[in-house]
């Protein structure tokens, strides 16, 4: 297949999305259409942010996470439309890896430079491929001292547990690890940790620098795949972000209030100013710091 030809830039103007009626609730228009991914693990994208930003600037957090690449977020689950989805690959240009109105024009990107400008991804640092073969691979060579090692960095148990393991057993910054490594491999349930995951969750390990990968072009090879084989799959596995990239370059069509920048003008990422987090922080007596 031919490469995605050159963009000449990615902060299209909004436009209307394709015109289809797909259901009778507006499309990530209201607060209960998007919700917490795994509520039970009770931390929001913001306090980890934050936990995370405060240990980097002070050194006290030696596994390197802020440095490794990694989108600090996880994304929040939102509620499937499948026909949206559909309507997606049935408009989808693979020779610009972008999903297209009626009338031809541009509705959303699948590059990496879109998905790079959406989560705010921003570093100058040289990016490994990221593959999931790779990390297979990988996986089914895990050694028992590497095991042990993940079980003392990320194990609340006082025996030791191979994998697949049951995510209860994690400890806080195990479940954050794994909330945020697999949306970006596309599996949708983490009852139990399989190999793949564990592999990446070990680059995180004390004095150790961590693995930089290059995320944003994995989802978005993912993303293509995905939407070319839909009718024969009938599986996608990155529908949150689909309506992201919905939100993110469409703004300006949805009705409720979002807060692009911060108090000092900058941009904020989309999982700030989107409905969810403002409903939830607004009606919180104690809302986290924004800053």
């Amino acid at each position: 297949m031919d490469p995605p030809v050159a963009l000449v830039a990615l902060n299209v103007a909004p436009l209307n999305a394709p015109q289809r009626q797909l259901e009778w609730q507006p499309l990530a228009d209201l607060d209960y259409q998007i919700s917490e991914e795994m509520l039970m693990h009770n931390k929001y994208h913001i306090h980890l942010l934050n936990e995370l930003r405060i240990k980097h600037e002070a050194g006290t957090y030696v596994l390197g996470i802020w440095d490794s690449f990694l989108p600090i977020f996880k994304l929040p689950q939102v509620n499937q439309f499948p026909e949206l989805i559909h309507l997606c690959a049935e408009c989808y240009d693979p020779t610009q890896r972008a999903v297209l109105d009626p009338s031809g024009s541009v509705v959303f990107y699948i590059t990496p430079e879109a998905i790079r400008e959406m989560l705010q991804f921003k570093t100058e640092k040289k990016l490994v491929p990221l593959s999931l073969s790779d990390l297979i691979k990988q996986g089914a060579r895990l050694t028992d001292a590497q095991v042990t090692k993940l079980n003392q960095l990320y194990i609340d148990s006082d025996s030791v547990k191979y994998p697949p393991i049951n995510h209860v057993y994690l400890n806080q910054l195990g479940r954050d690890l794994v909330d945020m490594i697999s949306p970006i491999l596309g599996y949708n349930s983490i009852e139990f940790v399989d190999e793949t995951v564990l592999v990446m969750m070990l680059m995180f390990s004390p004095g150790k620098s961590p693995v930089c990968y290059d995320y944003a072009t994995y989802i978005s090879d993912k993303m293509h795949e995905q939407l070319m084989n839909l009718p024969r799959e009938r599986v996608f596995r990155y529908t949150s972000y689909i309506y992201h990239l919905m939100l993110y370059y469409q703004h300006e069509k949805f009705h409720f209030a979002m807060k692009r920048v911060d108090a000092q003008g900058n941009p904020r990422s989309v999982v700030y100013w989107s409905s969810a987090f403002h409903y939830r922080y607004e009606s919180s007596s104690t809302p986290p710091c924004l800053c």
